[in-house]
C-alpha cells in the first residue's frame, strides 16, 4: 500500500486536496492510504482524506499575510504558539511514514510539508503572476520539490525561466466547480451570496443580506441564494437575519431556511456550490476560493470594499487576480445596491465579466493531471 500525505494550509486548500485525493482513487493503480494534515482550520470537507495530526481552528482564518499583525496577535492569544509546537512535532513523527508528501497552499505549507523526509510535491495556490510573483526565498524552497505546480502557465513560464521546473496543468479551483450531474436545477434563477467559509462569513453574510434588501427596493420580488459553507453553521445565519428584520421561514435539507423581507426573498442554500452557480446571473461575495469558482464558471462576481483590517489587500489581490470577472463595489448597502443594479442593466458589461473569468482561471484537468504525476512519485 501507497503512503500519501497532504498538508494544506487554508480552507479552499483543503478542497483542492479533497479534489485532487479523488482524483488519485479513481486512477485504480492499487490500494492507497490518502492522509490529510490541515495546518489551517480543522479539515472540514476533506473527505476522501483521513485526518491526521494537531488542529484547531485561529482567529484570522489562517489570514494573516501582509504584516497583518493584529490578526496573528489574536492568534497568538488563541494558543498558536502551542499548536505550532505540536504541528512541528507531528510532522517530525511521521519521517519515513509516507511515500510522497503534497503540499498544497503556499510556501509556509511546503516548508512543512519538507519535515516529512518524503519526496515532495507542492500544489501553490496562493501566488501568480497576475497578483505577485513568487520571490527568492520561495523559488529555492519550490526547488527543493520533486514536483511543483501552480495556478496558471504565465507563472509557470516565469518560473521556469527563474530555474524552477514549474507546470500548469490546469487550476484545481476550475475542478471544484460541480453540480448534481445535470438534470433540473433545484434553484430558481437568481443573485448568488458568497459570504465564504472562515469566520467572518457571518458578519460578511450579514453585509451581503442587507445590499440585496436595499437591491428589493429597486427590483421587487428579487430572490437570492445565500450559500453557506460546510465550515459554517446555518442556526447561527438564521438568528443574525432574524435579528436585523428578516422574516424566517423553515426549510428543509440543502435549504435549511428562507429569509423574506419586503420584494425580497433569501433561500439558504447547503449543497453543492455548483448548482448555485448554474442558477446565478451574477454573483455576490465576499468569498476567497468560491469568488474563483464563479469567475471560472463564467458568473460575473461583485465585492464589496474592504470593511475590515484584512479585506483591503485581500479584495485588491482578488481584483488583480481575477480582472474584468471580478468588480468591487462601495461597501455601503444602499451605494452597493445602485452599482449592482447598474451593472445588471448593463449587458455588454456583464458578457465581458462572464468571458473574463474562464480565461483568466484556465481550464479542467489539473486535479487529475497533478493526482498521476504523485502517483508517479510515490
Amino acid at each position: 500500500m501507497k503512503r500519501v500525505l497532504f498538508v494544506a494550509n487554508g480552507h479552499g486548500e483543503t478542497a483542492i486536496a479533497a479534489r485532487i485525493a479523488e482524483e488519485l482513487l479513481d486512477a485504480g493503480s492499487g490500494p492507497l492510504a490518502l492522509d490529510l494534515f490541515p495546518v489551517v482550520g480543522i479539515g472540514t470537507g476533506a473527505a476522501p482524506l483521513s485526518l491526521v495530526g494537531p488542529r484547531a481552528v485561529m482567529p484570522s482564518g489562517g489570514l494573516v499575510a501582509m504584516g497583518n499583525v493584529r490578526a496573528f496577535a489574536r492568534d497568538v492569544l488563541a494558543g498558536f504558539a502551542g499548536l505550532f509546537a505540536r504541528q512541528l512535532s507531528f510532522l517530525w513523527s511521521m519521517r519515513g511514514r509516507y511515500d510522497a508528501v503534497l503540499a498544497v497552499g503556499d510556501i509556509y505549507a511546503l516548508g512543512l510539508a519538507f519535515l516529512v523526509r518524503a519526496p515532495t510535491a507542492f500544489v501553490g495556490t496562493a501566488k501568480s503572476v497576475y497578483v505577485a510573483p513568487y520571490g527568492p526565498f520561495e523559488r529555492m524552497l519550490m526547488r527543493r520539490a520533486r514536483l511543483a505546480f501552480v495556478r496558471d502557465e504565465p507563472t509557470a513560464e516565469l518560473l521556469r525561466a527563474q530555474g524552477v521546473a514549474a507546470q500548469a496543468p490546469g487550476n484545481v479551483i476550475v475542478d471544484l466547480v460541480r453540480d448534481s450531474q445535470g438534470g433540473a436545477n433545484p434553484l430558481p434563477t437568481s443573485i448568488g451570496i458568497l459570504p465564504g467559509s472562515r469566520a467572518e462569513a457571518y458578519e460578511d453574510g450579514l453585509r451581503l443580506a442587507r445590499v440585496v434588501r436595499e437591491l428589493a427596493g429597486l427590483r421587487p420580488g428579487l430572490s437570492a441564494i445565500f450559500s453557506i459553507a460546510a465550515t459554517l453553521d446555518a442556526a447561527r445565519f438564521e438568528g443574525m437575519l432574524a435579528g436585523d428584520g428578516w422574516t424566517i421561514a423553515p426549510g428543509a435539507g440543502e435549504r435549511p431556511f428562507e429569509a423574506i423581507a419586503p420584494g425580497a426573498r433569501l433561500i439558504a442554500w447547503s449543497g453543492p456550490l455548483g448548482e448555485l452557480l448554474r442558477a446565478s446571473t451574477v454573483v455576490l461575495g465576499q468569498a476567497g476560493t468560491a469568488n474563483e469558482q464563479a469567475a471560472a464558471f463564467g458568473v460575473p462576481v461583485v465585492a464589496l470594499a474592504g470593511a475590515a483590517d484584512r479585506e483591503d489587500w485581500y479584495r485588491m489581490r482578488q481584483r488583480r487576480l481575477l480582472g474584468e470577472a471580478l468588480t468591487i463595489v462601495p461597501s455601503d448597502p444602499a451605494r452597493a445596491a445602485r452599482s449592482l443594479d447598474a451593472l445588471l442593466r448593463d449587458g455588454a458589461a456583464l458578457e465581458r465579466m462572464r468571458l473574463a473569468g474562464p480565461q483568466r482561471l484556465g481550464g479542467t484537468g489539473g486535479a487529475a493531471a497533478i493526482a498521476r504525476a504523485v502517483l508517479e512519485l510515490a
